[in-house]
């Protein structure tokens, strides 16, 4: 049985890739998704690829909040009562999760590439929260499907590429090596878009759609699915060129949101990046 059925990839297609929506899978079982097999692959994994906090934080934070006090074994087998979240990040380093991440991209790959051309970069992500733990407000530089496999919670999400909500001098430092996590403000929150998922349901999160995240009453897993396109990395580069201009005092006109075109930005960005003009970029 494919994780996404023809109604859930239908709607896929109608939406991807600007357009926030939620839509049912078949993961909820999945023996590699257990707390147990996650803490035996927080442990296999590389320490740089693990990331665990408090749950008690503010949706706002500034820059990395510290860690539990705990392994990040014990923080997976005890989420329950850790008041924890904790993040597994590129689970494809391991060849059965891999192997599961190509499984479920290859369901929507037909829909992706026929709107935003070739899907790149694939990636996973499981994350495993404590009751009623945030995730702070940040973006991230990949589209998103968030799978809820155990417990449920409460994604608001901001219009992507809206200034107002991650200024356009944030996204140009992100994209040459800096933070993504944003400067919250308490007014943002009447004009933000809450989606909440259970077990069983999916949510797509745009491109750099700034969002934070509350948990449930119950402990939650969830698994992300994200991948870059040529589209995204085309507006990242486009991204680059308008930091060099801004950095001489130019004030260069924003990207553009799919379908629009960012290529004759991008193209001279990475013509200058080829002669080492640009400086670090992603």
């Amino acid at each position: 049985m494919p994780v996404f059925g023809p109604s859930a990839r239908a709607l896929f297609a109608r939406n991807y890739p600007e357009t926030p929506h939620t839509l049912p899978h078949n993961l909820t079982e999945h023996s590699l998704l257990t707390l147990d097999a996650l803490a035996e692959l927080g442990a296999a994994l590389p320490e740089s690829s693990t990331e665990y906090n408090r749950g008690d934080l503010p949706i706002g934070v500034d820059g990395k909040p510290g860690g539990t006090g705990l392994s990040i074994q014990d923080t997976i087998r005890k989420i329950a009562t850790s008041n924890s979240w904790a993040v597994l990040k590129n689970i494809e380093q391991v060849p059965a999760y891999r192997d599961l991440l190509m499984s479920l991209l290859a369901e929507i790959q037909a829909e992706i590439e026929t709107k935003t051309g070739a899907m790149l970069r694939p990636q996973g992500f499981v994350f495993i929260s404590s009751p009623n733990a945030v995730t702070p407000y940040h973006f991230d530089p990949e589209h998103n499907i968030l799978l809820q496999l155990k417990g449920s919670k409460v994604m608001t999400q901001f219009p992507a590429g809206n200034a107002r909500f991650a200024p356009d001098t944030v996204h140009e430092s992100y994209h040459s090596g800096g933070a993504r996590e944003l400067e919250w403000r308490d007014d943002f929150t009447a004009e933000g878009i809450e989606l909440a998922i259970k077990a069983g349901e999916a949510l797509f999160v745009p491109v750099m759609a700034p969002h934070f995240v509350r948990n449930g009453p119950d402990s939650s897993i969830s698994l992300s699915i994200t991948w870059r396109s040529d589209w995204s990395f085309e507006e990242a580069d486009a991204r680059g060129l308008n930091r060099i201009l801004r950095n001489r005092g130019l004030a260069p006109a924003s990207t553009s949101r799919w379908p629009g075109s960012n290529k004759a930005k991008a193209y001279t960005f990475r013509a200058l990046r080829k002669l080492r003009l640009t400086g670090q970029a992603r």
